[in-house]
Parts: structure tokens; C-alpha cells; sequence
């Protein structure tokens, strides 16, 4: 898979590894629909490419300020979301397996919270989140990310209008960003609330 470099790609990375927030985001949305689809492809799972697109991006922001010793960007990209999806599949794998076993001498599958990765404390404090919003915000915000309708049905599933969609999910959206942001971690926040839709 080919993965095109965008015009400024040079300058905006020198931006992103001295924390620019802005153009971190133009990388972000010109990159992720790309590696998304080509995930999706290795995986065959959208929720899959999802979390696996979400994790590249979360380490490249957390590791923003090595971004200057490389060379080709795109192809880095590339490289990392292929690894990371064959680690990610061989994690499943494994994981599956153990389960099975456990599942066979009756054990209890025991999670230390300090195992816990980041990506995982912010799904989990993401779902927490979604479970405060008012319930007609909840029902939007579902079939918006677990369902991946688009705005028009899920009015014609609810029975609103569009407008009233788009004006429930930019609320979930705000309270959801509201309830976890912390200091310096809106760009995690950003990455884990974009969803994959395919046209």
C-alpha cells in the first residue's frame, strides 16, 4: 500500500514534534481515513482498524518529539500501522488461546491495574462517560459509533430530524470531551472520539 505525503508534510511534522496541537490534527485527518482502510484490509474488522489506527496515532503523539529523525513519514506510518496490526492480531491470537484455557481449568482471567495501558484507561473512562449523557444524547452517540449510521438515519431510526442529530452528538461529543479531558491529553481525546466511516 502506498500512502501518499501531503504537500507540507515536512513543516507540519517540526510543528507536531514541538507540540503543535494544530498541526498534529492536519497530519491526523489527512492519514487516518488511508490507514484505516488498509488496516481494515489486513484485519477485516472496522473495530478493528479502528483501535489498531487509534494506537499509531496515540504513540506518534506521544513520541512527537523523535518524529525529526525520520526521513520518509508516510512510509514510517505505514510501517508502524502494519506492525502494529500484526502485533495487535498475534495479541488476539494469544489471548484467545489463553482464555480457552482458562475457560477449561475454571480460572478467572485476574487484569492488574497497572497493566492497564493508556489507550485502555481512555476507552474505559470514555464508556463511563457515554453512560452519564441523557438518554436521547446516548442513543445518538451509539448509533453514531457502535452502529456507524450517518446523521440522517439514525433521525429516520429516532424519529428526529437530522438537525436534532447533529445538535445531540456535538453535546455528547463536548460532554464526553468534557468528562475526560485532563491537561495536555486533548489530542488522545481527539484520536479515541474519531470513528472510521467509509463512504
Amino acid at each position: 500500500m502506498a500512502i501518499k505525503p501531503i504537500p507540507n508534510e515536512s513543516e507540519l511534522i517540526k510543528q507536531v514534534a514541538c507540540g503543535s496541537e494544530r498541526a498534529f490534527t492536519k497530519l491526523f485527518d489527512a492519514y487516518y481515513m488511508q490507514l484505516g482502510e488498509y488496516v481494515v484490509r489486513l484485519t477485516e474488522s472496522v473495530e478493528l482498524a479502528e483501535e489498531i489506527v487509534q494506537d499509531v496515532f496515540i504513540k506518534i503523539w506521544t513520541k512527537k518529539e523523535c518524529l525529526t529523525e525520520i526521513d520518509n513519514f508516510s512510509y514510517y506510518l505505514f510501517i508502524i500501522s502494519r506492525n502494529q496490526t500484526y502485533n495487535f492480531l498475534r495479541k488476539k491470537a494469544n489471548e484467545r488461546v489463553r482464555q480457552l484455557a482458562w475457560e477449561k481449568q475454571f480460572e478467572e482471567e485476574i487484569y492488574e491495574l497497572d497493566q492497564v495501558s493508556t489507550e485502555e484507561s481512555y476507552r474505559i473512562l470514555i464508556d463511563k462517560a457515554i453512560n452519564k449523557l441523557p438518554p436521547q444524547q446516548q442513543k445518538v452517540y451509539l448509533l453514531s459509533r457502535n452502529e456507524r449510521l450517518k446523521y440522517e438515519e439514525i433521525a429516520t431510526v429516532l424519529n428526529i430530524s437530522a438537525e436534532t442529530v447533529k445538535k445531540h452528538m456535538k453535546l455528547a461529543l463536548r460532554s464526553i470531551k468534557n468528562s475526560i479531558s485532563l491537561e495536555n491529553n486533548d489530542v488522545i481525546v481527539l484520536i479515541l472520539l474519531t470513528p472510521l466511516i467509509f463512504k
